[in-house]
């Protein structure tokens, strides 16, 4: 690699300083002369051939050929020799010292792809400790193939040598490159703009990336960090691998990325793994003819696990079959999402069983502020979701299954259809919204209660010989669900309720059914009591 000249100095002033060398080094040997010498390479010579007559295959013995050779006596080889190498050694490694180095010549070598700049704007100097190795200050690196774009700035980075050859600039060599102290941002919106850097490597040599930070935006927004992060990155021409580790939302993230060839096609493994929160994933995908990526996936969270195969293309991935299990539901789940221009999702999850009994034990076993956040949905969230059940496990059997549409925007959750089967009792729908406010959530609904089997239906609660009872039932409502409070605005069958009889529905319905929070709202026999009362009223 050309990319150093050596400096010019006065030729007087450089013979004059290796002259004082060699009489220093001389000065160190005693002046040795040739006849010493001579004697102690034909002493060397005298005490081999001697020491041969001892050596015979069967009875060769290593201690009596070790003493045969008499060299512990001598000065040269046990005292100015090793000197002289040392001398030499340093020699060697300092050497490079007085080369000056060309900024675009390490600039090209770092960077090979077309499509990435490397700028050096701070100063290059020789070290050969610990290691021969140049040093770099303030090193950039660009994206220049469409809009220019910062990716890297670093603060030091060491350009490490190969030891063989370091006198013959045109034979240098670089083994490894390790960028320290460096931090880099990332756009989300502008992710494919980041296309280049995943399809041709910076460099084909290997780079670590030591002690930094990764600052990811959402267009102008900050929305994380990943802290001291170490990157080590190796590639071959056949496969590279990644490996990242660093500090995220205060847990400890692991990412391993690797490309190789399988089967004639590039496959790609993706395995990320966050330790205190128990979560890993591990995606396996290949480029398909048609250029459409296609692959298995695998998300663990504690007990939650789901599974299956999909398609990317187009910044469109299509979740083609996948499994998802956890303690309280089995089912699949299928459908899109979408990141850009902005994320978005079209899921259907489609349950094969919920266990109602311990999803509700959960909620209850979390405290108050847990209990809330969970009805706060983030307003990047958006999307639709199509949620059905074929059984619904829970102490009384009431409901036996369900199916919903469900659209997520902005924060608030709109709820545009939610069916529920209550068998041979009859069957029941709500929509509405939950809007999200900063200091409350709220659930404004409507909702149609249909009985099939009057008879059956009352004497599920208890109620016996009372054949007065509507076969639909309209509710127009909210729920305070930060507070948890219910108020009605209406309610009607083949007429409206006045106001007196709504007022004490809701206050009935508000002392038992939260009289400690949640904890009573599921609660069967609390809502025997309810529907005894209100019956009891209307008669």
């Amino acid at each position: 690699m050309k990319y150093f000249n050596i400096k010019r100095y006065k030729f007087s002033t450089v013979t004059r300083t290796l002259g004082n060398l060699l009489d220093r080094i001389l000065l160190s040997f005693k002046l040795l002369s040739v006849k010493k010498i001579y004697n102690f390479f034909d002493n060397i010579k005298y005490n081999v051939i001697k020491s041969l007559k001892f050596f015979k295959p069967r009875k060769f013995n290593l201690i009596d050929f070790v003493q045969n050779i008499k060299v512990k006596k001598n000065r040269f080889l046990f005292f100015h020799f090793p000197i002289f190498i040392v001398i030499f050694g340093f020699l060697y490694l300092a050497i490079p010292v007085f080369f000056t180095y060309e900024k675009s010549s390490i600039q090209k070598a770092i960077c090979e792809s077309k499509d990435v700049e490397c700028i050096i704007k701070g100063k290059i100097t020789y070290n050969f400790f610990p290691s021969p190795r140049l040093k770099v200050k303030n090193f950039v690196v660009n994206i220049v193939s469409k809009n220019k774009i910062n990716i890297l700035t670093a603060n030091d980075v060491s350009i490490k040598l190969s030891i063989k050859n370091l006198l013959a600039r045109e034979l240098h060599k670089i083994k490894k490159i390790e960028v320290n102290n460096f931090e880099t941002k990332i756009f989300l919106k502008k992710i494919k703009d980041y296309d280049v850097i995943f399809k041709n490597a910076i460099s084909s040599l290997p780079i670590s990336f030591n002690k930094g930070k990764i600052l990811l935006y959402d267009k102008k927004n900050y929305i994380a960090t990943i802290s001291e992060v170490n990157l080590k990155i190796k590639k071959t021409n056949e496969s590279s691998e990644a490996k990242l580790e660093g500090i995220f939302l205060n847990d400890k993230i692991v990412v391993n990325l690797s490309k190789e060839i399988s089967n004639g096609q590039p496959e790609t493994n993706l395995e990320l793994r966050m330790q205190d929160i128990n979560f890993f994933t591990k995606i396996i995908f290949s480029n398909s003819p048609k250029n459409i990526k296609n692959g298995k996936f695998l998300v663990k969270k504690d007990k939650n696990n789901i599974s299956g195969i999909f398609d990317y293309n187009n910044n469109i991935i299509t979740v083609l079959k996948s499994n998802i299990r956890n303690s309280f539901i089995d089912g699949k789940l299928s459908g899109k999402i979408t990141f850009l221009p902005f994320f978005d999702f079209d899921l259907d999850l489609n349950l094969n069983s919920v266990n109602f009994t311990r999803l509700y034990n959960y909620f209850l076993s979390l405290d108050k502020k847990k209990q809330k956040k969970l009805f706060k949905v983030n307003n990047k969230i958006n999307g639709k979701l199509n949620l059905s059940a074929d059984k619904v496990y829970s102490k009384h059997n009431l409901i036996k299954s369900f199916e919903s549409r469900i659209k997520f925007y902005n924060g608030n959750t709109k709820v545009e259809q939610f069916l529920i089967n209550l068998g041979k009792l009859g069957a029941a729908d709500f929509i509405g919204n939950i809007d999200n406010n900063p200091d409350s959530t709220s659930f404004k609904f409507e909702s149609n209660i249909f009985v099939d089997n009057k008879k059956k239906f009352l004497s599920k609660f208890g109620i016996y010989n009372q054949e007065k009872l509507s076969s639909n039932l309209f509710v127009h409502g909210n729920f305070d669900l930060s507070d948890p409070r219910l108020s009605l605005y209406e309610i009607s069958t083949e007429k409206k309720f006045n106001a007196e009889d709504i007022n004490f529905i809701e206050a009935e319905f508000n002392d038992l059914m939260f009289e400690k929070g949640f904890k009573n709202l599921f609660n069967f026999q609390k809502f025997k009591i309810f529907i005894k009362s209100v019956q009891e009223e209307k008669n």
